[in-house]
């Protein structure tokens, strides 16, 4: 929708529309032509399409007026030097992909005296204000990635996908003591990032710092619906993700974390409640007032038992776990319950959902999907109390056709809150869960009308097209739902969905690095939020989504997937491997960890997650210590490293893998994602003894180490690759 413009940008429109003088660099690209202007207050890169849509984006600004020094020619663009009353710039604009319309500009500035920046104007404009038309779906929120993803329908339709690479500004961050939340923004036909605005710190007078690292994609396409919103988001995304600069990933010893985590869930009192005689896991580290909940239970026993699959080692406070489970059934009601009904009556009224009977949606569902995972894998118990809550589910989910509201009254079915925000709807990705529980009921029973219940919810997907996300892990989830009914229905509406939803996930990451205050204690690139509007990143959420993604690109197999997809998923979940031990607040320096907690205590020296990991002038922890975020350690080990029958090392790798075989002295499996791009193997020795002579190919080529380092030997592997090793 077009809107008023500020007085920067009618300026800039009006220069833009009265341009007489030669460029200081043009070239074509496809269907794009590229032009450098260098202007009264302004040097800027205008893209125009064969079909007439146009686009400007300002490289440099200064307030009154700048001078262009410099200009030389590099490979694939140019560099200049521009300097203002106010400071010197140097700027870089190139187009890093060979016939690719994909555009990266780098600028620095060096004030020529201590400097105030109370406003900044935003760097892209629609020059033809008055005659276009279009787009903005998807704009950044919070800390989330500076995107500005969108389409023009006139004068001539385009669509391009620009993300700016927060990675870069930490100078500026830190000198100015200012956070990029929230920076690229605005509205049609003004948007695109803006510096934060000083406040008590000037930017220091001759220290160089970046001010913008942007990349664009272009497309002389805008699509139609949805569905193509998603996919084309998803294919710039993955041409944009191969040139961003990304940090190396680190290797942590999840086996030895695992140990400690595994002591300390079990033997701190402060991690467990008991109750006539059964022993329940808290919700967080030392919180005894609130009534234990089920979905906190098998968050946990689910982790465990597939590591107790992996590793073989049985766990005592597991079969705790598992034993409590009956008692959160309510005959009356026929369903399992959030809270344990013997003790809801403890419940204070604090918060909406902390009143008996009171059942916050996605609460009920996720539950059964882990009840139904076990079923599945033949747990008798699990069956029962899975088939006997069933025919609540649906009674809600019919209730209410599908789309679910906040909270509501388990007994009577009356709404408590019916929207997340105003406008905004109630939990709209419950309806994936629901249908994934329904799912795996008709694989477990065979009964058609289950396979229909989730036919039915998975289509109401279809209202929301980038609203589907409520809470990251049950997209995640939805995501996968959709994919298997697609293999089972033969019909493209369901991985079209399935699309739509990873696109909703994408939508909620931190493809950025944060290098400012605490941010450089905590590794956050890649980092999954989640809530649409939640100011932190959350251990549960990332675990759970983690894992779901795991299990989508498993059910793909044999599927040619869109190849953004392949290409991105195994990356989020190589950089969840790399981030996710700090949450761990050992792994962090104590100053960053909050002093008071929203809920329960924070002890520094546990081995349980914190919940929340905040931007970097913020301490994290505040909200509390999870306990139901304990599978983490638990869900990583098993999915990363393989275990050789017989042998004293394993093999990690922080890419997913599938088609794992050993035969003897040989261990073969397939790597997942692209071969565009890498990832980290090491040979990992287990009781101090050292590695055995090893032959190892990728796709049937020598791999060579690149190094060794406490026992551990380390190659680099690119995605879609056969690896096959050997050894004496």
């Amino acid at each position: 929708m077009s809107s008023g413009i500020s007085i920067w940008a009618a300026s800039a429109a009006e220069q833009l529309a009265n341009i007489s003088t030669e460029p200081v660099y043009s070239t074509t690209i496809s269907d794009f032509q590229f032009e450098v202007h260098y202007m009264q207050d302004a040097v800027w890169l205008v893209a125009n399409c064969a079909n007439a849509a146009r686009m400007a984006f300002r490289i440099a600004y200064a307030p009154e007026s700048i001078v262009l020094e410099e200009v030389t020619n590099i490979e694939g663009g140019i560099k200049m030097v521009m300097s203002a009353t106010i400071g010197t710039y140097h700027a870089a604009v190139s187009f890093p992909e060979e016939g690719a319309p994909l555009l990266r500009y780098t600028v620095s500035f060096t004030p020529a005296e201590d400097t105030d920046i109370p406003f900044w104007p935003r760097d892209i404009v629609i020059p033809d204000n008055g005659s276009s038309e279009g787009h903005i779906h998807i704009r950044q929120v919070g800390t989330r990635s500076g995107i500005i993803y969108a389409s023009m329908e006139r004068p001539a339709a385009g669509s391009f996908l620009y993300l700016q690479n927060f990675t870069a500004l930490a100078d500026y961050c830190n000198a100015t003591e200012t956070s990029v939340a929230d920076t690229v923004g605005g509205e049609w036909p003004e948007f695109g990032f803006s510096l934060p605005p000083t406040k008590d710190k000037p930017l220091p007078a001759g220290r160089q710092v970046t001010i913008s690292d942007a990349f664009v994609c272009f497309s002389n396409k805008a699509p139609n619906d949805q569905f193509e919103i998603a996919t084309q988001f998803l294919t710039q995304l993955a041409s944009l993700y191969l040139h961003l600069p990304k940090p190396e990933t680190i290797y942590h010893d999840y086996p030895d974390i695992l140990s400690k985590s595994l002591y300390d869930l079990e033997h701190k009192k402060c991690c467990w409640q008991q109750h006539k005689g059964h022993a329940y896991l808290n919700a967080y580290v030392s919180d005894y007032n609130t009534p234990p909940e089920i979905m906190v239970q098998l968050a946990v026993l689910l982790p465990i038992r597939d590591y107790t699959a992996w590793s073989g080692d049985y766990l005592n406070f597991g079969n705790d776990i598992y034993n409590n489970l009956k008692t959160f059934y309510n005959e009356e009601l026929k369903t399992i319950m959030r809270w344990l009904p013997a003790l809801e009556h403890q419940l204070d009224g604090s918060e909406e959902q902390k009143a008996p009977k009171v059942m916050d949606s996605w609460y009920l569902h996720h539950p059964l999907l882990n009840l139904s995972r076990m079923a599945l894998d033949g747990d008798s118990m699990a069956k029962e109390l899975l088939i006997n809550s069933l025919e609540f589910a649906i009674k809600v989910a019919h209730h209410f056709n599908y789309r679910w509201p906040v909270f509501y009254n388990m007994e009577t079915l009356e709404v408590i809150k019916a929207e997340t925000q105003p406008g905004m709807g109630g939990e709209k990705d419950v309806a994936g869960v629901y249908a994934l529980v329904m799912l795996q009921a008709w694989e477990l029973t065979k009964e058609e009308r289950y396979l229909e219940e989730a036919k039915k919810a998975a289509l109401t997907l279809q209202d929301y097209g980038f609203d589907i996300f409520y809470q990251g892990n049950n997209t995640a989830f939805s995501a996968g739902a959709m994919l298997r009914l697609y293999k089972q229905c033969k019909e493209e509406i369901y991985l079209k969905l399935a699309y739509l939803c990873i696109a909703n996930l994408f939508k909620n990451v931190a493809l950025w690095q944060c290098r400012y205050g605490y941010g450089k204690n905590f590794p956050n690139f890649f980092s999954l939020f989640p809530l649409n509007d939640a100011p932190y990143t959350a251990v549960y959420e990332e675990q759970e989504g983690f894992a779901a993604l795991h299990d989508f690109l498993m059910h793909a197999q044999g599927l040619e997937l869109l190849p953004a997809v392949s290409l991105l998923l195994p990356e989020f979940i190589r950089y969840t491997v790399h981030r996710a031990a700090y949450y761990y607040p050992p792994m962090l320096p104590r100053e960053m960890l909050a002093e008071e907690t929203k809920t329960g205590e924070l002890d520094p020296a546990l081995w349980i997650a914190l919940e929340d990991i905040h931007d970097g002038w913020e301490k994290s922890g505040g909200v509390g210590q999870e306990v139901y975020g304990a599978g983490l350690v638990f869900g990583v080990a098993p999915r990363h490293y393989m275990k050789i029958r017989d042998e004293s090392f394993m093999v990690f790798i922080d890419y997913p893998v599938t088609a794992k075989e050993q035969n003897g002295k040989q261990l073969k499996f397939k790597v997942l994602g692209s071969k565009k791009l890498t990832c980290s193997m090491c040979i990992v020795t287990t009781n101090g003894a050292p590695a055995p002579e090893l032959s190892i190919l990728a796709d049937n080529e020598p791999v060579k180490s690149t190094g060794s380092h406490e026992g551990r030997i380390t190659y680099s592997i690119h995605g879609s690759q056969e690896v096959n090793i050997t050894w004496k």
